[in-house]
Formats: structure tokens, sequence, C-alpha cells
């Protein structure tokens, strides 16, 4: 009994039970007006009284903090000052409405207890207490509220929350006690209670508004205030919507409006909110890190739960939400059919069913999109928390780390394993909903089907388990995929890298090869792939119709009878059954690469990071000390590495230039390493006073402006900046270029030659003004003149006062030093000032003689040609006259290549970006380009034939359940399974013609671009950087080998299933013909309006990602540097900026497909209904009920497949970009042929080289480069060339191996014109050791003998005569030792000798020798040249130096000068008169004297 009739029986408590006075005593205690209002007096006291406690706790602090200030306390106000730089949103003003609304109705109502009080002199204490705290609670909320908008707070306090919560609650009592007081219309109650119950009634929907507030939390003020401190004014309208603009996407409109009109930019689309960007995130994965005291196995794992839960929890609810209302529809369908063939003269049955209907769709379609949104923008914010936070331990891993994970398993952390978290949200919800989705299916087809459900009940467990065993197939099958792919973009990756070496060598067709195997292996696994992808298709798209069969067949046979309403709302159920059948195979597989991925991720973000207690830094010491070392030991791994510094022990005082000298190997650039803390240490002490700027001997250079590489985030100072370009030698360089220090440098430099990279490396250095200079090896890159202008300019003059620490192979800058430290082995064997070493025998006495030797050498030569002046001296070089020569002048050269171009300043060039629509074009040719339009109409008529056979199924389920027709059981199952095997068949034949066209096209596609770029120019490779081609390698070829085919296929059922539901639903219901024209118009249109916006978010998603890639990589390559200089913390403000432009677009590309599948689903449910409405208003004799059922079985799924066909056509649009991408480089320019047809077989015999009127130029309209170069070599002969930096000898040399193609003249080789012949049939003839050395990821032999041509013995022979073979044989693997990627585990000067060791194995005619020893002592320098004369003595050699003794010793001397050939001649008669090869000896000889 209900515990209102205890209440009036009137019986004492002693016949009561326990049970019963409990709910008396409840009653009086939650319905009461009594104590409701003693409970609402509570709450408002206890609000009231923590505000003024805060407010004048707020008071006191400022007393005790300001009580020292001269200003007074008092004229400070309470709270902080109005800020701006906040947005204003509806929610905000509605919420301010309410309170203001209540506070309003309370304060009339104290003011009426009070009045009434006072006029019949009766107080009632109780209820003016009651009014009056509820007012002043309420007052005070609006103050706080108002204060709120003064100060942007974009939440509410925690007390107002905790207030509304709690005011909702006592509401609620009064509204129950209210409500029961109306339906009870009891005459008696008191006239206060009557205001009460008046005041409940209309304020409990305010207080349900409030209750929300307060669960929300967001005052809806948001902040406009960038990172930066800017107000930002384009922000996303997303921050400020109200409830309803976020549920139904209308935030969208204004960019979705400017899309439309025309195509967007990347400016034009709106920043993310600011609890959205990647500040915001990495805080958050700073404060939920686990401690390291928790032990947590799995912390990235905890971490992201600790972070997003919530959102989490909210998604999951939604999943529910939309579960609920899914079966809706189906079990309508029993009520329908009953209603059309029953009484229909009750229409309000009918309409209510209707209504019904149109609530649960409308819920269906708010919940599912919703669900979809948010969790994809939850996994956005993941992928953001996990990017910022690899970056940053980028920014902090040690080097053994950074060796261990390696450079690109690195990047893949960044652009693979964060992906698979983020796409994991979406499918999470269906681990734990699927046994719900199952069991809700299955209960509802025993209530129509009996017993006859557990043959469904064993068809889904059975499906359910062979789809496991393909999906887990088709895992083994995707990760051998994967695997073959990275192994492709591996070999891909080092071709496009190590290009000009290739082509050099001539080795474009090997390493085509290395690309094509790696491929053959991926297609082989993708075949495997794809045939799988389509049987698990086969398998689930035939699941309705095969389970229908069965479990009808079981349900004839035991006697359930068949009605069209049962049998109809079975189908729907079955087709519903499809969805968690489908995902919870692949839910599982995505969890199990989560895990994977999650383990990865742990396993970086938890590797070794540099310990910053190795190096004791200080900002200055009293006793002058800048560097000390007291026996250090370190090593380049962590823990049990092996040293390769040991007893370290030096000083160096403030304001000394101290030297490091040393043979290749000895432990030099560790020194530098241990100085910025890059080593492990094992012992010992590091100090440092000041700080450091770092040099590196291996350039690295961004993909920035030169002044950006100069400045690296200084502020401009131009007075400063004028000077650092001048001492840097850079003014001449910067006075060629149009752009100035404005101009782009090109991925690694590569419009940079060497000399130049080197100098401005040094210029970021010098402007950043820092305390110590650690210069590694700075002048082996540039010319004797400009190396003593550096040196006496830049270090002995710019850089006087500063402590720098040198290494260097130039002997004759020796002298100027306060303290040499000599290396052998990872130790200093000696250490002192130039005379005192220079007596010893060893190491520093023997590098001294060697550098003495060649400068004597040089000089003997000068000297020993001065007698022989008055000879008169026939040269073969003609001269060029004087008024021809121009001045010596430095130019930009692209490892060659000058950029003097006024027009073509920029070498980079902005990718190629299309706008519009994808033509139809692109699809033609995607579709025709294996077997024309056949293979298509194959398609098509297969996928028509399927669409046929299971309208048919349905046709005939109508035709035997109908009333009129006798039901023949073994007739109804015959024909219906025939119908079921039939479908399945070409379902089948459908999706396996679908896969192998769409691999056939697909390699089709990949032999083009592959070919296409093994066939490049030279030119293509300089103005192209390779992320471009790699993105069309990877994620293009993998859209066009797997995605295209499959949304292409899945977009032609998706129309035809449209088409079918369309024709079902209007022949059943045909005033519904009516809205079909209005309902394609809007479709068209919708879609139209769409893909305009969605296409380019699509496209700057894509153009957006990559940067975030490349600055990785970028950082990653030159992490050194950048915590040389302590620029991590600018860096990773850079990151965010492009994370947040990244995210922008994704997050908004995700909003507008909601946007789209919102509306049309909307459409379709509207559409749904009205033809509903017809079924049940026309008569009987128009529509028959079995009808009914069919036209409903077919409309339900209405809205989804009208959604999901505009939107997997938009999908398929955005894919077929790649297509567009692909052909881009497909039909890019060709270099010449590979082979010729005449080639000599014996060519060359002799080296007989002969230049006439030889004119280059890089690129059409570009100024000339060679400007009519004219000589003659003779066989055998021994060629040196000199000049300055950027005059034209690295061209020189591109131009006879043809990477750049003569303009005018010719170039004879035995009397063959080299343009005539085939490319490698000339490349092959030659060998060359280019300027910068090029190692390939592999081992010793891979790298000298890449072609796999020479013995063992060949190789050791080769690698004694180049130095190296000690080093190599002292390593556990001998030849098989590792030589990591671009060989960072090798020495610079290593590498040099490695490549010299890989031209000694080619027996060659003519070798080309550019800067072949520029990265080696000169001890070791003339043991190299020595062994080159003795192991070529008949081959033409041309040597490129800027070293002097390196070529004092060649029969002839070509000095370059301004792309002119001004001196060819003999050293000795160059040296016997006024020439600038007399002036570059003097120079090389005196340098170190005039310092």
């Amino acid at each position: 009994m209900a515990s209102s009739e205890f209440l009036t029986v009137g019986e004492s408590p002693d016949d009561l039970n326990l049970v019963a006075l409990m709910l008396r005593q409840l009653e009086f205690i939650f319905l009461s007006p009594c104590s409701e209002r003693i409970m609402s007096s509570a709450i408002d006291c206890v609000f009231l009284f923590t505000v003024i406690a805060f407010a004048m706790k707020s008071v006191c602090s400022r007393f005790v903090l300001d009580r020292n200030s001269r200003s007074s306390v008092l004229r400070k106000p309470l709270l902080s000052d109005e800020k701006s730089g906040f947005r204003i949103s509806l929610w905000f003003k509605v919420s301010f409405g309410v309170v203001a609304l209540l506070s309003f109705a309370y304060v009339v109502l104290t003011i009426a207890a009070l009045s009434r009080g006072i006029g019949s002199l009766q107080w009632s204490l109780v209820e003016i207490l009651f009014r009056l705290f509820r007012a002043a609670a309420n007052l005070l909320v609006l103050f706080l509220i108002a204060r709120e908008k003064r100060v942007g707070a974009v939440s509410h306090s925690i007390p107002l929350r905790t207030y509304w919560v709690a005011s909702f609650v006592v509401v609620c009592f009064f509204f129950s006690a209210a409500l029961f007081r109306v339906i009870s219309n009891d005459q008696n109650v008191v006239p206060n209670l009557k205001v009460d119950d008046l005041v409940a009634l209309a304020s409990f929907p305010l207080y349900v508004f409030l209750f929300i507030v307060a669960l929300k939390g967001s005052s809806g003020i948001s902040s406009i205030i960038k990172d930066n401190g800017d107000v930002d004014s384009n922000i996303s309208n997303y921050a400020t919507a109200s409830l309803l603009s976020r549920a139904t996407w209308h935030w969208m409109n204004p960019i979705l409006r400017k899309g439309y009109e025309s195509p967007l930019k990347i400016d034009e689309v709106p920043s993310l909110p600011s609890d959205h960007q990647a500040k915001r995130m990495s805080e958050s994965f700073e404060l939920h890190w686990p401690k390291p005291s928790e032990n947590s196995k799995n912390p990235v794992r905890a971490m992201l739960l600790r972070c997003f839960w919530k959102d989490l929890v909210f998604t999951g609810v939604l999943a529910v939400v939309r579960l609920s209302v899914m079966y809706i529809g189906p079990v309508l369908i029993e009520s329908f059919v009953s209603f059309s063939s029953g009484d229909r003269s009750n229409l309000y049955r009918g309409f209510c069913l209707v209504s019904i209907l149109f609530v649960a769709k409308i819920v269906e379609v708010l919940t599912s999109h919703q669900f979809n949104f948010l969790s994809q923008k939850l996994g956005m914010l993941i992928r953001s928390t996990l990017i910022t936070a690899l970056y940053k331990k980028g920014l902090r891993l040690s080097s053994s780390s950074r060796q261990a994970h390696g450079l690109g398993q690195i990047v893949n952390y960044m652009a693979v394993d964060c992906q698979q978290l983020a796409d994991l949200v979406y499918q999470l919800h269906t681990l734990w909903m699927m046994p719900f989705q199952v069991g809700i299916a299955l209960l509802l087809l025993y209530v129509y089907l009996g017993v006859s459900v557990i043959v469904s009940l064993a068809a889904v467990i059975g499906v359910m388990f062979l789809t496991l065993l393909i999906t887990r197939k088709n895992r083994l099958f995707q990760f051998n995929v994967m695997k073959n792919r990275d192994s492709r973009m591996k070999a891909t990756t080092e071709f496009l890298n190590n290009v000009r070496v290739i082509k050099f060598h001539g080795w474009e067709e090997h390493f085509g090869s290395k690309i094509r195997a790696a491929r053959r292996m991926e297609f082989d696994w993708l075949g495997k792939f794809m045939y799988a992808i389509s049987g698990n298709l086969v398998l689930l798209w035939s699941i309705p119709l095969a389970i229908a069969a069965l479990t009808f067949g079981v349900a004839t046979m035991i006697g359930v009878p068949l009605d069209a309403a049962t049998v109809f709302t079975a189908t729907s159920v079955f087709k519903i059954l499809q969805e968690p059948i489908q995902n919870f195979p692949q839910t599982l597989i995505a969890i199990s690469q989560a895990v994977v991925s999650l383990g990865r991720l742990d396993g970086y973000l938890t590797s070794c990071e540099l310990d910053d207690e190795a190096v004791e830094r200080d900002d200055g010491r009293d006793d002058g000390t800048a560097i000390e070392f007291k026996d250090g030991v370190f090593a380049w791994g962590d823990e049990g590495g092996q040293c390769v510094l040991e007893g370290i022990s030096f000083e160096i005082k403030k304001g000394e230039l101290a030297a490091v000298v040393g043979t290749v190997g000895s432990g030099k650039s560790s020194l530098l390493a241990a100085i910025l803390g890059e080593l492990h240490k094992a012992s010992g002490k590091v100090r440092v006073f000041g700080t450091t700027a770092y040099v590196a001997q291996a350039s690295w250079i961004q993909n920035a402006t030169i002044r950006e590489n100069i400045l690296f985030g200084s502020p401009m100072d131009e007075e400063k900046y004028n000077d650092v370009i001048r001492v840097c030698c850079l003014e001449k360089d910067l006075a060629m270029l149009e752009h100035g220090d404005r101009t782009e440098i090109g991925e690694r430099g590569i419009n940079l030659s060497g000399g130049q990279k080197q100098r401005i490396q040094l210029a970021r250095a010098v402007y950043q003004d820092c305390d110590i200079y650690l210069l590694d090896d700075i002048f082996s890159a540039v010319d004797a003149h400009t190396g003593a202008e550096i040196f006496k300019e830049c270090v002995r003059g710019a850089l006087k006062d500063k402590t720098i620490l040198l290494v260097t192979h130039q002997v004759d800058f020796l002298h100027n030093a306060d303290l040499i430290l000599v290396l052998r082995d990872g130790r200093i064997v000696q250490s002192g000032k130039y005379d005192e070493l220079r007596q010893s025998t060893i190491d520093f006495g023997a590098l001294v003689v060697a550098h003495e030797t060649s400068v004597g050498l040089v000089e003997t030569s000068s000297t020993v040609s001065s007698t022989d002046a008055g000879q008169d001296v026939e040269s073969s070089y003609k001269q060029v006259p004087t008024s021809t020569l121009p001045n010596v002048s430095v130019q930009n050269e692209v490892n060659g290549e000058r950029g003097a171009s006024k027009s073509n300043s920029k070498l980079i060039k902005d990718e190629e970006r299309e706008t519009g629509r994808v033509s139809l074009r692109v699809y033609k040719e995607y579709c025709t380009e294996l077997y024309g339009w056949s293979g298509v109409a194959a398609v098509i008529i297969t996928s028509i034939l399927w669409q046929a056979s299971q309208m048919s199924s349905d046709y005939w389920l109508a035709y035997e359940t109908s009333s009129e027709h006798s039901f023949v059981a073994s007739l109804f199952i015959g024909i219906y399974s025939a119908i079921a095997a039939i479908s399945c068949v070409f379902l089948a034949v459908r999706s396996i013609l679908v896969a192998y066209l769409g691999l056939k096209i697909g390699q089709s596609f990949f032999d083009r671009i592959t070919n296409s770029i093994l066939r490049a120019p030279m030119s293509f490779f300089d103005t192209t950087p390779s992320g471009r081609v790699l993105s069309r390698a990877s994620s293009d070829q993998a859209n066009i080998d797997m995605l295209i085919p499959l949304y292409l296929s899945i977009s032609i059922v998706m129309y035809i299933s449209l088409l079918g539901i369309l024709i079902m639903t209007c022949q059943s219901a045909w005033p519904t013909i009516l809205l079909v024209i209005p309902l394609i118009w809007l479709n068209i249109w919708y879609q139209g309006y769409y893909i305009a916006t969605s296409r380019e978010l699509t496209r700057l998603d894509q153009i957006t990602k990559a940067p975030i890639i490349h600055h990785f990589s970028e950082t990653i390559s030159g992490v050194t540097t950048i915590r040389g200089f302590g620029k991590e913390d600018r860096f990773f403000q850079e990151n965010m900026v492009k994370v947040n432009t990244n995210l922008t677009m994704s997050f908004h590309n995700s909003a507008s497909n909601e946007w789209l599948g919102f509306r049309l689903e909307l459409i379709g449910s509207f559409v749904l209904c009205v033809a509903t409405v017809f079924l049940i208003l026309l008569p009987t004799t128009v529509i028959k009920p079995e009808y009914v059922g069919l036209a409903l079985s077919y409309g339900l799924p209405l809205n989804s497949v009208l959604y999901w066909t505009v939107y997997l056509g938009s999908i398929l649009e955005n894919k077929m970009v790649s297509v567009e991408r692909i052909k881009q480089f497909i039909n890019i320019p060709s270099e010449a042929e590979w082979r010729g047809e005449d080639s000599p077989a014996d060519w060359p015999s002799r080296g007989a080289i002969k230049i006439n009127d030889l004119q280059v130029r890089y690129r059409e309209n570009t100024p000339l480069v060679l400007k009519g170069m004219s000589l003659s070599i003779d066989g055998g002969e021994k060629i040196g060339v000199v000049g300055r930096t950027g005059s034209g000898k690295s061209t020189l040399i591109q131009v006879f191996f043809r990477l750049v193609e003569p303009y005018a003249g010719r170039i004879m080789i035995d009397g063959v014109d080299i343009c005539k012949l085939g490319l490698h049939d000339l490349r092959s003839q030659f060998g060359i050791i280019p300027q910068e050395p090029v190692l390939f990821e592999g081992t010793v032999r891979s790298n000298i003998d890449p072609l796999g041509l020479y013995s063992d013995d060949q190789i050791w022979k080769s690698l004694d005569r180049c130095q190296l073979k000690e080093v190599v044989s002292a390593k556990p693997e001998k030849l098989n030792s590792s030589v990591v990627d671009s060989g960072e585990n090798w020495s610079v000067g290593q590498r040099q000798l490695l490549c010299l060791g890989r031209v000694m194995l080619k027996s060659s005619r003519i070798l080309f020798m550019d800067e072949a020893t520029a990265s080696v002592d000169s001890q070791t320098d003339a043991v190299i040249q020595k062994i080159v004369r003795q192991d070529f003595p008949g081959c033409t050699i041309i040597t490129v130096a800027h070293r002097i003794p390196s070529v004092i010793n060649c029969d002839r001397v070509l000095v370059m000068d301004d792309g002119w050939a001004a001196e060819f001649d003999s050293p000795a008669r160059l040296l016997a008169r006024p020439t600038l090869f007399g002036a570059l000896v003097k120079e090389y000889a005196n340098r170190s004297s005039g310092l």
C-alpha cells in the first residue's frame, strides 16, 4: 500500500510494521512543507557562508601579500580586472537569464511575505527566512555569473555547480509534493502551499536547465586568446555554439557556405577551441602521466584512461541509447501490418505508431552521428596528446635510444601507432556492446519465431567464428603487406636520399630492382589480403538471406506460423545482426593492434633520456674557467656501452681558443658531444660555465629561408645580422639571389653547396651570441681563401672574446691556439701549445710533418717554377680575353647548381594542389587503366543481378505470406533457398572481380610511377622534396591498391540498393513517388554543397599532415644542434602549431561529414514516415498488408543507406585525389635513354677528353653556369680543378655524367660525343668519389660492392688501400659490420674513405674525385693521394679540391672562375707568372702566418 494510506487511516505507530514506519518517516522528511523549507534554507545558508568565507580569505590574502606595497589594497578589486579576448555564447545568456528570472521571482515573493506579515501583524518567521535566504542565494548566484563574464571564466566554479545540483534535488521534492496535491485535488491546502506549488511547478524546468548547466560545467564563455597571447578572432564556432547548434552541427554552416562559394584556404578554416589545442593536451599528458613510484607497466594506457575516461563514458551512453532505439523500427513492423490488415477506423492508433517510429528514428539519427563525431573528436585529441608527447620525448632521447629506435621507426610511432590508437575509439564500445546487441536481436526473434531461433543463434556463432578466422588471417596478411611495404618504402627512401650518387654510378636499375622485389613480395600478400576481404564481404552480405532461409526452414518444420508481420520483422532483425557480426572481429583485431601500438609507445616513451646531471652547467665562475673535465669516461651507449672516450682531463679558460686534432676516428667529434651532454658519462666530472653554440661537422640546415636558419628563432637585429653575414663570408652569396637571405633552402640544403651550408651553420652560431663555441671541422668544405677569411674575421674577430673549441684537420690554424688537444683512440695523448707539441715525433708531430711536407711541396713547386719563368710556354689552354674574365664571385650551387637566376631564386616549387571537383577524366583513367569499360560493365551488371536476386527473395516472402495465398512449406523454402544461393553466387563473382581488377590496376599505376621516378632527370629531384614522392609511393599507392577499389565497388552497391529501396517503397506507397524527385534533388544539392568543403578540408588535412612528420624527422636529425643551442622549447612550440593546424582540418572535416549525415538521415527518416502515413491511410484494396511489411522492411534503413550512399561517394572522390597525384608524377619528363644502340664496346680506351665551347644552364630561362669552356685533356693525365666556392667545379663534373645536359657545345671522350651515348653506357665507365660521402644501410660489404661483383679478397685489398682495413678487421663482424642509415655509426672521415674504397674496386679509365679527402687529416690525405697515383697509373683523373697539396702534383691544373676556364696549365708554369692559381697557392701557403 502507498504510504499516504497509512497517513489517512490514523492507526497508532504500534500497529504499523517497520516498513510502513520507515515510509512515513521518509515522507515526512522529504515531502512535508516544513522539512522542505528547512533543507532549502540550509543549502542556501551553506552556499552563502561558503562564498562569504572565500571572499574574506581573498581580502585577507591581499592585505598580507601587499602589506609592503605603496598603493592601497582597498583600491584593488576583490576579483581580477575585466579581461578581453573572450566570446559570449547563447549558452551563457540563457543561463544568466534563467538565474535572473529566479532571482526576480524570489525577491518578489520575499517582499510579498514581508508585506503580508506586516499587514496582518502576524510574522511567519520560517516563511520570511525561507524566502529571504532563497532570494539572497539567487542574487549572489546572479552576481557570480556576472563576474564570470567580467573575468572570462570558461567554466563555473565548483561551489556554484554543487549549489545548483543540491537545489535541483530539493526542488524535485517540492515538485513531487506539488504534483501530488494537484492530482489529488486536495481542497484543504493552506494558501501559502498553493503559492509554493505554483512556484515549484513553474520553476522546475528552470532548475532542470540549471542542473544540466551544473553537470556540463561550461559557462558559455570561450577564450579566443592564442598560445602566444594574441586574440584569435577566427576561433571555431564550436567553442561558443549552443547545445542545439552542437546537436545539429548548425555551427558548421559558415564554413560550408564559404567553402561552397570558393575553395577553402588554410587561413580560412577557424582554429580549434582552446580546450582542444595541443598545448592543453600536452599539459594534460604531463598531469596524468604515471609517477615513477607507481611502477606502471602500461603508462600510456593509464595516462589515456585518466585523461579521457569521461569522454569514453559519455560516448558509451550514446551507444547504449542508439542500440535501444535501433530495434524499435523492426518491432513496429508487426504493429503496422496488424493495423493494415485489421480495423483501420482508429487512425489515432496508426498515427501514434508513425509518431513513435519518427521519434525513434530521430533519436537514432541524433545519437549515432553524435557518437560518430564525439568518437572521432576523442580520437583526434588522443592523437594530439600522443604526438606532442612523442615530439617532446624526441628532444630528450639519449643517443643510444635514438639509434636503437631509428629515425624511420620513430616517425612510424607518430604516423602509424598514434593513428591506430585514435581509430580505436570508434570501435572500442563494440566490444562490450556486441553481446547486448546480439542478445536483444535473438530475444526478438524468439518472440516471433519461437525455438527456431536456436538455428539463428548457431548460425550467428558459426558466422562470427568463421569471420574471426578470416579476420585473423587478414591480420597476418595485413602485417605482411605492411612489413613488405615498409621494405619498399625503405628502398625508395634510400634511392631518393642518395639519388645523385646512384645516378653518378648508374645504379638506377639495381635500386629499381630492389624496389620492385619488395613490391613483388608486397603484392603477393596484398592479393591474399584483398581476396580474403572479398571473402569476408561475401560472408557478411550473405548473412541476412542465408540465416533467414535456415531459420524460416526450421520454423516451418516445427509448425511456427509465418505471416507477413512475422517474416518482415524477422528479416529486419537479420539485417541489424550484420553490424555486430561484421564489427566484432574487426574490433578484436583493432584492439590487438592497439595493444601492440601501446607496447611500442610504452617502450619509446620510457626509453633512456639524456642525463641532465652529466654536465654541470653554471652561468659563470670567478676563476675564469669555461670548460673543465676531470677523469671523464664516456660511451655513446647507455649503461654497459663501449667507452669511446677515457681518462679525459683538461681545462679551458674563458676567451681561449682550444683546438682538437687527431687522425680519422680518434674521437674528436665525440669530445664535443660529451661537452654537450650527448654521451653517457660513466665516470668523472664535466663542468661548463656559460651558454653553448654548436656547429656540426655534417651540416644540419632547416627547410626554411636563409634568414630563418641564421636567426634560429632569435629576434632580428639588423646591424648585428649584417656583421654576421660579413664575417661568415656570405655577402656575395646573398647578393646573387633575387630574394637574398629570404631565399628558401630546399630539403637537406639541396640548393646549397657544402661550403655554403657550413657557413650558414656558422652564421647561425655566431648570431646567437653564446659564451662557448664548439666548432666541428668548419673549414673542410671551404677553399683556402674563404677559410682564412673566416678564421681572421670570425674565429679571431667577431668571436675573439668567446671561448672556442675547434676540431680541425687544418694544422696551419693551430699556431693561434691557446691549447691544443691531441686525441688517439679516445684518449688525450698530448696537450699544450703549438710550439710545445711540434717537437714531438708522435701524433701531433706526425700531423705537422705531413702538413709541412704538403705545404713545402707547394712552396718548392713555386720556387722551382720561378727559375723557368723566362721560357716560352705553350699551353693547351686557349686564354680567355681579360675583358671577358669576370671578377671573383661566389654563387649558389645545387651541389654545383648556382642559383644566379633572378627569376627562379625559389628552387623548391610549391606542391601542386588540385581544386574543385575531381574530374570525370580521373575516374575514366582509373577505371579504364587495363580493360577499358568492359571491366566496369562487368562489375555493374553483377551488382545489379545481386540486388535483383535480393529483391526477388523479399517479393517471394510477401507473396507466400499473403492471406490470399495457400502456403506450401516445401515450395516456399525450396524457392527461397534457391534464390539465396543464386544471390550468394552473384555476390561472390562480383567480389572476386572487384578484387582482381583493383589489384591489376594498382600494379599498373605502381609500375608506371616507379619507371617515371627512376628515369626522372636530376633537376626533378633538385626541385621536388622527397616527401612528395614518398607520400605518393606510400599513402596514395595504398589508396589505389586497396581503398579505391573497395569504396568504388561499395558505392556502386549503395547506389543500386538506394534505387531498389525507392522502387520498393514507391511501389507499395505510390504517393511517395511525389517525394522522390525533391528527395533526389536534395540529395544531389546536399552532396554538391558538402563535397565542395569536404574535398578541400580533406586535401588540406593531407597537406598539413606532412609538415608534422617532416618537422619531427628534421628535428630528430638535428636534435644535437637544437639541444646544443638550448632551443628545445621553441621547436616544441613549432610542433604544437603544426599539430593544431592539422587537427583543425581533421576536426572540421569530421564535423562536415556528420553535418551531411545528420541532414540526409533526417530527410530519409522524414520520407520514411511520410510513406508510412500513406501506408496507413490507403485502403487495403490499394495496398495489401504483406506489402506494408515489405515496404517497411526496405524503408527502415532508408536514412542510413541515403547517408552512406552520399558519404561513400564523397570519400571515393577524396580518395580519387590519389590518382590525380600519382598521374602528376607519371607524366614528368624523362632523362635520355639508359642504353644506346651503337655504344662502342671498349670505350673509353685512352681517356682523352676534348671540351669544345661548353655552355650549361640548369633550367630554361636561367643564366649560364658554364659560359663557353674549351680545353683538351690527354689520356692518362692527372688534372686538378680549383677555384673559389661556387665557381662551377662540381657543375663541370655533373656535365660529364650528364646529370645536367649541355646547353651548347660538346664533350668528346676518345672521339665519341658523350651526348650520343646511353646514360648507363656513359656513367658505368666512370669512377667518382662525390663531395658528400654517401653510405647505404647494410654492411661494409654491401657498401663497398653494392652490385656484388667482387670477391672478399678484392674487397679487403680495397679496404687496405683506403686505410680502413685495420678498423674493419677490429670489428667482430668484419665485412658484415653494420652500417646504419646514412652511415651515422661511422665518422665522416671514415665514410669518405669507404666511398674511396668503393671506387678503387672499379677499373675505370676516367676517375673523378670531388673533394674526396676534405674530411680527413693531412697525413691520411697524403697517403690516399699516393695510393691513387699508384693504383690508377694509366687513368685520366680529374680532382676537385680546396686543398692545394691535393692538386699540386697533378700534370695540369684547371682554375675555374665564375663558369670560365680562367687558367689551364701545369702547376709549375702557372706559378711562374702572376695567375689566379698562384694567388690560391700563396693564400694556402701563407694563411697561417698572417693570422
